[in-house]
């Protein structure tokens, strides 16, 4: 069984707009609504953007046990009135939830990053544009790149 390499994988924590990007870049976006913080980064210009992909990791640090945690919600995608520009918003949080095992007596919780999970976290690169993201306040962005691999491999009929 073959297995595709990722050409690199970056993690990148964002948490201030105006370090990101320009005011005159935030003008086709709106302003973040009450309860609400824009967050933005920007991706660096690369040869044959087509080939990757910017997976969005929303989450929260959180004091968790033994237990697997997680938020639920969607990403959605919205266009900027007027100038079409794509922006994000994450809205209805749920959560968070866990599995329920007993944890071991000697075990003390720690401070993790606990994701949100749900649809629209993997986007297209594009380099062009700032990546606007509409958050909670209290959530944070991250965000990773993806690669396709150069090679290429038929698959098999059986």
């Amino acid at each position: 069984m073959a297995v595709l390499p990722i050409l690199y994988m970056t993690a990148v924590m964002i948490s201030d707009v105006s370090a990101a990007t320009s005011a005159d870049e935030m003008k086709p976006y709106p302003a973040a609504a009450t309860g609400f913080v824009r967050m933005v980064f920007r991706v660096p210009e690369v040869e044959n953007e087509q080939d990757r992909m910017i997976e969005v990791i929303i989450g929260k640090q959180q004091t968790v046990d033994c237990n697997r945690t997680w938020f639920a919600g969607d990403l959605e995608r919205h266009l900027a009135e007027g100038w079409g520009y794509p922006y994000f918003v994450l809205t209805n949080v749920r959560g968070p939830a866990s599995t329920r095992m007993a944890c071991p007596p000697d075990e003390t919780a720690i401070e993790a990053f606990v994701q949100v999970r749900g649809n629209g976290y993997l986007q297209p690169y594009n380099s062009k544009l700032p990546t606007v993201i509409y958050v909670p306040a209290g959530f944070s962005v991250r965000y990773r790149v993806w690669g396709a691999s150069e090679e290429i491999i038929n698959a098999g009929a059986r």
